[in-house]
């Protein structure tokens, strides 16, 4: 992902709602009992955690019983100091007093919830870029200190990638085109990492890179879900246990029947908010719909131009229930004039507003009939509207009104089979349109001219779009 271009915008839910899920995930739930259960008579080690003789009586509290009750207790305690629950004093008694956090999880406003709750977060990923148990003892020297050289470990290179997976999963979630709050497959994921987008079959080292990514992410995920980050159904354990037999033969394709063997994950609500709150701290544009409620309609259309169509909507919505319907109408058409390169889809993203905005908007729209930029759009709203007394429009309104209507749409959607589609529609119904095209005093006449031409299927007529491009780029003195 860049930082310099928008991230699709996200829905959150109220602070209210994702606080009360932060307080109910297990991991910050324990920790808030054992901060609550602490106190100066609890002894911890050098590294601040739990000296083993206090660790039944913490695993009691919490009610935990078994092989890895002890191993829950610490994980619990690690969250408590790291997320500020519990202070220890920095001397050689270290001794054990209330935290701020603690206070804040108790009396403090959701988005004080919310913030111990990203402080949690940021310790629970940053312990999952940490090699299992298992491989650091495999990398145990004869004294029993880790040698670092014999792991094959990149702590930056861990962190960077896990970084990337969630970074992908949140386009998925965000985006219009992906599963929304549904499953991701782990393979997907996996791959999204390291197989090269535009990739045909890939290799079997592709393939063996992938199976070992999907390996260490689901030790990751068993890790993010006690946090509520993400909800987890891990990789079949069968699966696992012939990853070694498997790992010397090529993979063999997912039955996609069978893919959730493999591992499904998908974000939570609260997952949601933890990344987008993360991704806005590492300097990436992450919008959230009504980020722009209480801005003017030139923000509203400007940055809703580079949204999904259900996005966009969403977002007008909130913009327009804080306003009076013809006020709202007339600042919408007054941000949609100009002759930048944006304008265009401004003026499609105004025309879907006010139809939002119905009936109570024509008034408005009536005003600027005679307007040269917004005149053909008022007449589309009118006549959409079923309208009496709409003007017909002049011959050169209809084709700066079509120019106006392709660079908007190609804006919004790039080449497109819907757009493929509206220039064949234009050149069979108008058999001299190129030949009058080109004269259109539109600032895109020209780039639409050569959208036209590689899009159209005929040679023909491409190559007529194409000798018009050209003629009005010479018009223009381009």
């Amino acid at each position: 992902m860049s930082d310099s271009a928008p991230l699709p915008p996200v829905r959150l839910r109220p602070e209210a709602e994702l606080a009360r899920a932060a307080l109910s995930t297990p991991l910050l739930s324990r920790a808030a009992r054992l901060a609550r259960w602490a106190g100066p008579d609890t002894r911890v080690d050098a590294g601040g955690g739990l000296v083993d003789e206090q660790v039944p009586a913490a695993a009691e509290v919490l009610g935990l019983t078994g092989d890895e009750a002890a191993a829950h207790t610490s994980e619990a305690w690690r969250i408590a100091v790291d997320a500020g629950l519990v202070e220890i004093a920095d001397d050689e008694a270290g001794v054990v007093t209330a935290g701020e956090g603690l206070a804040l999880l108790t009396a403090g406003s959701p988005h004080d919830a919310l913030g111990v709750w990203l402080a949690a977060l940021e310790a629970v990923l940053a312990e999952a870029s940490v090699p299992d148990l298992d491989e650091l003892i495999d990398a145990m020297d004869e004294g029993g200190e880790v040698d670092f050289s014999r792991l094959d470990w990149d702590p930056e290179g861990e962190a960077a990638f896990l970084d990337g997976v969630l970074g992908n999963l949140y386009l998925l979630t965000a985006g219009e085109d992906g599963p929304g709050e549904g499953p991701v497959p782990l393979p997907a994921l996996a791959a999204s990492m390291i197989v090269p987008g535009g990739t045909g079959d890939p290799t079997n080292d592709m393939l063996e890179r992938v199976s070992d990514a999907m390996v260490r992410l689901d030790d990751q995920f068993r890790l993010l879900e006690p946090i509520g980050l993400v909800v987890y159904q891990p990789v079949d354990e069968a699966l696992l246990g012939d990853a070694d037999e498997a790992a010397e033969e090529p993979a063999a394709p997912v039955d996609e029947t069978d893919v959730a063997r493999y591992g499904m994950v998908r974000l939570t609500p609260l997952g949601v908010y933890g990344l987008r709150a993360r991704l806005l701290e590492a300097g990436f544009e992450a919008p959230a719909v009504g980020d722009l409620a209480d801005k003017g309609a030139d923000a509203l259309l400007d940055a809703s131009a580079s949204y999904g169509p259900r996005a966009a909507r969403a977002e007008t919505e909130q913009w327009l229930a804080r306003r009076e319907p013809l006020a709202a109408a007339r600042e919408l058409l007054a941000s949609a004039r100009g002759s930048d390169p944006g304008a265009p889809l401004r003026r499609l993203r105004c025309q879907q507003a006010l139809s939002l905005v119905g009936a109570q908007a024509e008034p408005a729209v009536r005003e600027v009939l005679d307007d040269p930029e917004l005149g053909g759009l008022a007449r589309v709203w009118l006549s959409e509207l079923g309208a009496a007394d709409v003007p017909a429009p002049s011959e050169d309104l209809v084709f700066w009104l079509t120019i106006d209507t392709v660079a908007a749409q190609l804006a919004a959607e790039g080449n497109s089979e819907e757009l493929q589609g509206l220039v064949e529609g234009l050149a069979q119904q108008h058999s001299g349109f190129f030949a009058a095209a080109w004269r259109v005093d539109h600032p895109a006449t020209a780039d639409v001219l050569e959208a036209m031409g590689r899009l159209h299927p005929d040679k023909r007529i491409a190559k007529e779009a194409r000798k018009a491009a050209f003629k009005a780029r010479s018009q223009q003195g381009g």
